[in-house]
């Protein structure tokens, strides 16, 4: 089992940057694919990005790929989520999920979740 704590929400304008960090515990880090999802007020869970647990197999959601980077670091026991070019639209709860099966876009397939970290991007 893995618990998981995200952090680096807050508050940006337009056009400005956060780095969400996801910390984990336990000593299996590096067998977990890791995932980032958001949800917005109203609005479905939204899969961003999934890392495999090497580092080398990313997935990215297309509304986001060009401006948003998933990476880990095993030894730490975190992934990150750059996030640049922030738009208002991006306002949401983020979530950092984990799972040892893979690095899919389902959120339905990650078991372990975090308590989720709140981004508001001002206009």
């Amino acid at each position: 089992q893995v618990q998981l704590v995200e952090s680096g929400g807050g508050l940006v304008q337009a056009g400005g940057s956060l780095r969400l960090s996801c910390a984990a515990s336990g000593r299996t880090f590096s067998t977990y694919a890791m995932g980032w999802f958001r949800q917005a007020p109203g609005k479905e869970r939204e899969f961003l990005a999934a890392i495999h647990w090497n580092g080398y197999v990313k997935y990215y959601a297309e509304s986001v790929k060009s401006r948003f980077t998933i990476s880990r670091d095993n030894a730490k026991n975190t992934v990150w989520l750059q996030m640049n070019s922030l738009k208002p639209e991006d306002t949401a709860v983020y979530y950092c999920a984990a799972n040892s099966r893979g690095a899919f876009r389902e959120d339905g397939l990650y078991p372990y979740w975090g308590q989720g970290t709140q981004v508001t991007v001002s206009s």
